[in-house]
C-alpha cells in the first residue's frame, strides 16, 4: 500500500516577491541528484513558482511540481527497482500457455515484415516507467493545463522528424514525462498530438530560456550532464550516444550555466546514466552541492518571505474505482480480447497490482507497443480511457539450439505469423535442423479466457538402440543371440482441440487426435529381399484431454510455484 503526503504552496496574497524558477536538466541516474537539492530546497522555505525539466529531470521537477515534496521523492526512489521498472519485466504468469511455450524455446527473436530482418526500435517499451508515473500523478489527472499544477511546470521532448525541440505544457502529464525521457534505443518514442517524441535532452536538456520566458526573477539551476568521457567508459551503445550528444550539450551549458542565477553542479562524475544502484550516494551528492550553495539560497527564501504549506489530505493509492472504460486504437483486436487481458469490468474497484497485472498480461502477447491511459475523475472513481498503439510486426523469425539424449543436438529456426486467416490467431512453424530432422507447427486462435482453438501438427524421427525384449519375444531372443536392437521411430501427429483456462495459471485442453507410428529396424532382416523389419506401421484415432497448471516463476531455474501436467 502505498500512501501519498501531498503538500503545496499556496500561490495567493504573496507581497511584491520574486518569482523564483527551478530548471532541472536530464542525465539519467544522475539525476538522482536532483532530489537532494530538493530536499535541501524545502529545508531552506523556498517556494518554487515554476518547474521546468528535460529526461530525468522532467520526471523528478513533475512530482515536485505535483506535490511531492523532497523528502517523500528520497523515500519513494530509493525503494524503486530500476532493473525491472526498465526492463519491461513481464512475469512469466502474465504470459498464456501457448505464449510461454511459444516464447521459452528460442534465444533471439527479429521482426521479419516483407521478407526483411529488421530490429527492435528499443530495448524497452517503457510501460513499467508509464505505470509508475500514471499512479504517482493519480491525484492531479484531472489537471490538462500543467501551469495548474501545485507548482505550474513544463518539461521538453524532441521530435523525431523534424529534430525540432518540444515544449510540453499540457494534455496527459504521465505520457508528457515519459516522452521527455525516452533515451533513443532504450526507450521506444512517445507519440503525442500525432508527433513521434523522444528524449528532450536530444535538442534542450536544460530548458533556462524557456523557464525564464514565464517572467521568473531568479532561477536555480541544478545541472547533472556528463562530461566528455575516455576511451576506457565508451564501450556500450548507450555510452556511444551519449557521448555524440554531449558535444553539443556541453557547449550550450557554457552560455546557459550564465543564465542561471544560483548554478549547481553536483559532483557525480565516479557514476554513470545508469548508476541506478547508486542512487542514496547520488542523492546525497546532489544535497552536498545544494549546501555549496546555501548562502544565496538563503538570500532567496528571505526575499521572498515566509510562506506556510498548505497541507492537503492523505490519499490512498493501493486501490482505484473505474466507473467507465473507453478504449482506441485497437484495429485488429476486439474490445473484448482487450479486456479479458486486462481482466477489468466497468463499475468496479481493482487494486493497483492486479491493475499492473493486467496490462503485464496484454503487453506479454507482444500485439501492442504501447498503452498509454489516463484516469480521468468521476463522482467517487474515474474513467478509465485509454490508448492502444498495435504492434505492425506480425511476422517474427526466431532461433534456438536443442540437445538431448534422444534427439541430440540440433538447431531450432522458427517463423512466426500473428493474423494469418483472424485477427486474434498466430501461426507458428519450427524447423528443428540437427542429427534428426523435425518439425513442429501449431496455429492458435486466442480468445483469452474463453474457448481458444488450436491446431498442431508434428514430425518426430529418431533412432536409438533399445532392448530387444521391447520388440522380440523370449524365443526370437534366443535364436538371434541380440541384447540391443536398433530401432528407427517416425511420428506424424496432428491434433485438433479447445483450451480454455481457469484464471492464469490453470488450462484444461480437450481435443482429437491422429498419429501415424512407423517403426523399423534395420538390425534385424526376415527376408532377404527387405532392407528392414517393419514392427509397425499403423494410423490410430483418439480423444485426449490435458489438466495442466503451472505457476513457475522460471521453466528452467524455477524458484517458487507449482508444476503439475496432467493426461486424460
Amino acid at each position: 500500500m502505498l500512501f501519498i503526503s501531498i503538500g503545496a504552496f499556496t500561490q495567493e496574497d504573496r507581497q511584491e516577491d520574486i518569482k523564483v524558477g527551478l530548471v532541472l536538466s536530464g542525465g539519467g541516474a544522475k539525476g538522482l541528484a536532483h532530489i537532494g537539492v530538493l530536499k535541501t530546497i524545502d529545508s531552506l522555505g523556498i517556494k518554487i513558482d515554476h518547474v521546468a525539466g528535460t529526461s530525468m529531470g522532467a520526471i523528478i521537477g513533475s512530482l515536485y511540481a505535483s506535490g511531492y515534496s523532497g523528502m517523500e521523492l528520497d523515500s519513494i526512489f530509493n525503494e524503486l527497482d530500476f532493473d525491472d521498472l526498465i526492463n519491461d519485466v513481464h512475469p512469466r504468469e502474465s504470459k498464456t500457455f501457448y505464449e510461454r511455450e511459444n516464447s521459452e524455446k528460442y534465444a533471439i527473436s527479429l521482426p521479419f515484415d516483407n521478407f526483411k530482418v529488421t530490429l527492435p526500435s528499443a530495448i524497452s517499451r517503457g510501460q513499467n516507467v508509464f505505470n509508475l508515473l500514471s499512479q504517482m500523478t493519480l491525484h492531479v489527472s484531472d489537471i490538462e493545463n500543467f501551469n495548474e499544477l501545485p507548482i505550474p511546470f513544463f518539461c521538453m521532448a524532441t521530435n523525431v522528424e523534424t529534430g525540432a525541440p518540444v515544449l510540453l505544457d499540457r494534455g496527459n502529464l504521465a505520457q508528457a514525462i515519459a516522452a521527455s525521457g525516452a533515451f533513443p534505443s532504450l526507450f521506444q518514442p512517445v507519440i503525442i498530438d500525432d508527433q513521434i517524441l523522444i528524449d528532450g535532452g536530444v535538442t534542450n536538456n536544460y530548458p533556462v530560456d524557456e523557464l525564464r520566458a514565464k517572467g521568473m526573477d531568479i532561477i536555480i539551476g541544478v545541472d547533472v550532464q556528463d562530461g566528455l568521457a575516455n576511451r576506457d567508459n565508451l564501450k556500450t551503445a548507450p555510452e556511444i550516444l551519449i557521448q555524440i550528444n554531449n558535444y553539443r550539450t556541453i557547449n550550450d551549458m557554457k552560455v546557459k550555466s550564465k543564465k542561471t542565477d544560483i548554478y549547481i553542479k553536483p559532483d557525480i562524475e565516479d557514476f554513470s546514466v545508469i548508476s541506478f544502484d547508486y542512487g542514496k550516494e547520488i542523492i546525497n551528492n546532489g544535497e552536498r552541492a545544494a549546501y555549496n550553495k546555501v548562502f544565496y539560497l538563503k538570500d532567496v527564501a528571505t526575499r521572498q518571505g515566509i510562506k506556510d504549506r498548505q497541507d492537503i489530505e492523505m490519499v490512498s493509492k493501493d486501490s482505484i474505482t473505474i466507473n467507465s472504460i473507453n478504449i482506441e486504437g485497437n484495429e485488429k483486436y476486439k474490445r473484448a480480447y482487450i479486456l479479458g487481458k486486462l481482466k477489468l469490468k466497468a463499475n468496479s474497484t481493482i487494486s493497483y497490482d492486479d491493475f499492473n497485472d493486467g496490462i503485464n498480461n496484454l503487453a506479454s502477447t507482444n500485439n501492442f507497443d504501447m498503452f498509454s491511459y489516463r484516469f480521468v475523475p468521476n463522482q467517487e472513481g474515474y474513467d478509465l480511457n485509454a490508448v492502444l498503439t498495435e504492434n505492425q510486426t506480425n511476422t517474427y523469425l526466431k532461433f534456438g539450439v536443442h540437445y538431448d539424449e534422444l534427439y541430440k543436438s540440433a538447431a531450432l529456426i522458427n517463423i512466426t505469423q500473428k493474423h494469418l486467416l483472424f485477427d486474434s490467431d498466430v501461426a507458428s512453424f519450427d524447423a528443428i535442423i540437427g542429427d534428426n530432422l523435425r518439425y513442429n507447427f501449431e496455429y492458435y486462435i486466442d480468445n483469452g479466457f474463453y474457448w481458444s482453438v488450436g491446431f498442431r501438427s508434428r514430425f518426430n524421427d529418431f533412432t536409438k538402440n533399445v532392448n530387444v525384449e521391447t520388440v522380440l519375444s523370449l524365443a526370437e531372443i534366443n535364436a538371434t543371440g541380440l541384447n540391443k536392437i536398433g530401432i528407427k521411430l517416425a511420428d506424424f501427429t496432428n491434433q485438433f482441440y479447445l483450451q480454455t483456462l481457469f484464471r492464469k495459471d490453470f488450462s484444461l485442453t480437450l481435443g482429437a487426435e491422429h498419429k501415424r507410428l512407423n517403426i523399423t529396424s534395420e538390425t534385424i532382416i526376415e527376408n532377404s529381399d527387405d532392407k528392414e523389419t517393419v514392427f509397425e506401421k499403423s494410423d490410430f484415432f483418439g480423444l485426449f484431454g490435458t489438466l495442466k497448471y503451472d505457476s513457475y516463476n522460471n521453466r528452467y531455474f524455477p524458484t517458487r510455484g507449482v508444476y503439475f501436467n496432467g493426461d486424460m
